[in-house]
């Protein structure tokens, strides 16, 4: 067996671990080995793929396998990674394990909401590392099932609502998605659904790919939070517990972009070119309006998620450039974006957790109260609006220098408008950081509260340390993913 599928291999004995647990200390000792295991898995094969690559491996996916599932539609179990697939596995495997010490104390229920979140890493981890069509989809579908109970149970508020919203949403859009990768397949006439041989053939007509490209680009733009269908990330994330909104923002919204970028505009360029027009258009408003939403609002989860619809806008605008620096600026926001929101919703989670609300306008003075809580939200706040030495920085600098690369006016003037979502953003993150930490404590019940505990802190500066890595050492992911990115864009 290739060892890629120990990413899908480990959450499964998870599931059998939980399964087996008599109490919350087992449940917990299964977690944090599975956890811990993928995230040494993850860090092991950057390691390789690195290695493979100095040695002079040259193959657009290295440690690839191939076995046949059914013969009778040619799909197969196709595993490879290459720079980009490295980096979102080592994301997904930071953010399960940060997840599990952010609900370390989740209750009630606590077995069965381990099952559906390790059920969940399972759809992500396949993902990721499958090279075939319908593979890919089948872990897509199998990472977006499980937000339905997790939002449904074990959220807040409008749990139902949002729950129900999320699900039918990005259940839409996969039927757009599966009616696009059946026109592929049979559009490009291929023996299997191997992505690299449908590639490689490059024989899908204009006139089909003119079809196909944007039902695929808008089935995976839904979960991408493409304007207008982004209107279930903002309900979906403030109803979610914790650790979900962590790796929903964190990993399962980058699924969108990576879509996008590997099956969309890979497999049919020449309607990319054609077509990316719109789709600019629509990225462009998602950036700009995420961000001045994300101004008005006064629940603390509303404001990370119409930041991220602005942040994950930023991913797919820069897809649509089309070029290398402006593509490889988009992995990295994936990275920077997934690590700088999951550490957003765990302090925040953390914070509603003592204070019992997110309302803004209730909450005044936490620095003297937690300052171990607040000095990492001021960390996270400063990230998100472009501080030099963090991730956010590197990720937009990035996106923007690829983005006006472009010598036309039209690719040009987007590129300002989109620019102008740093202004905002660092309206709204400033404003709130001086509304809820500073200032005198207005709530007397408040100055009774404790600061983070021991898992809290674990989870919380693994992020923080990850997103100053990522800041100031850029340059070896950078690279990784700037090689694999070459090959899609050369086929633009």
């Amino acid at each position: 067996m290739n060892f890629l599928s120990l990413f899908v291999l480990i959450p499964l004995l998870m599931l059998l671990g939980l399964w087996l647990s008599r109490n919350i200390a087992q449940i917990r000792a299964v977690m944090v080995t599975g956890a811990s295991a993928l995230l040494v898995l993850s860090a092991a094969l950057t390691v390789m793929y690195l290695h493979a690559r100095h040695a002079g491996a040259t193959d657009e996916m290295l440690f690839r396998a191939d076995m046949v599932w059914y013969p009778a539609l040619n799909i197969h179990y196709s595993v490879g990674v290459d720079g980009i697939s490295v980096a979102m596995l080592l994301l997904s495997a930071i953010i399960v394990f940060t997840g599990t010490f952010a609900s370390w104390r989740l209750q009630p229920l606590t077995k069965e909401y381990f099952l559906w979140f390790t059920f969940l890493s399972i759809g992500v981890f396949g993902f990721f590392i499958s090279i075939d069509l319908f593979t890919m989809f089948m872990f897509y579908e199998v990472a977006l099932i499980p937000m339905y109970l997790l939002i449904g149970v074990w959220g807040s508020g409008r749990k139902e609502y949002s729950a129900m919203k999320l699900t039918l949403m990005l259940m839409g859009g996969s039927a757009f998605l599966l009616i696009g990768i059946l026109g592929i397949y049979y559009g490009a006439g291929a023996t299997s659904m191997n992505l690299l041989e449908i590639a490689q053939m490059h024989n899908i007509p204009i006139e089909q790919q003119r079809i196909w490209f944007p039902l695929t680009f808008l089935g995976f733009g839904v979960l991408g939070a493409l304007f207008p269908f982004h209107t279930w990330s903002p309900d979906g994330h403030a109803s979610a517990p914790t650790a979900v909104s962590m790796l929903h923002a964190g990993v399962l919204m980058k699924l969108g972009g990576y879509g996008c970028f590997r099956i969309a505009i890979y497999l049919m360029p020449e309607a990319a070119q054609e077509l990316g027009w719109i789709f600019l258009i629509l990225t462009g408003i998602s950036v700009v309006y995420g961000a001045f939403s994300a101004c008005v609002q006064t629940d603390l989860k509303y404001i990370n998620a119409y930041s991220s619809v602005s942040h994950c806008g930023l991913v797919l605008f820069a897809i649509l450039m089309m070029n290398r620096t402006a593509c490889t600026g988009a992995i990295l926001q994936m990275l920077s974006h997934g690590l700088m929101t999951a550490l957003f919703f765990a302090l925040i989670g953390m914070i509603y957790g003592r204070t019992h609300t997110r309302d803004v306008r209730e909450l005044s003075g936490l620095m003297k109260i937690m300052p171990f809580l607040a000095v990492c939200y001021v960390i996270a706040g400063l990230a998100n609006l472009g501080l030099p030495g963090l991730s956010g920085f590197i990720a937009e600098m990035t996106i923007f220098t690829g983005s006006f690369q472009h010598p036309d006016t039209f690719h040009r003037v987007w590129t300002v408008i989109a620019c102008s979502s740093i202004v905002i953003t660092a309206v709204y993150i400033l404003r709130l950081i001086g509304k809820i930490l500073y200032g005198t404590c207005t709530n007397k019940h408040h100055l009774t509260l404790s600061d983070a505990t021991w898992d809290e802190r674990t989870a919380v500066i693994i992020l923080i340390a990850c997103v100053a890595a990522l800041g100031m050492a850029p340059w070896w992911i950078s690279g990784m993913i700037g090689d694999s990115v070459l090959p899609i864009v050369n086929a633009l």
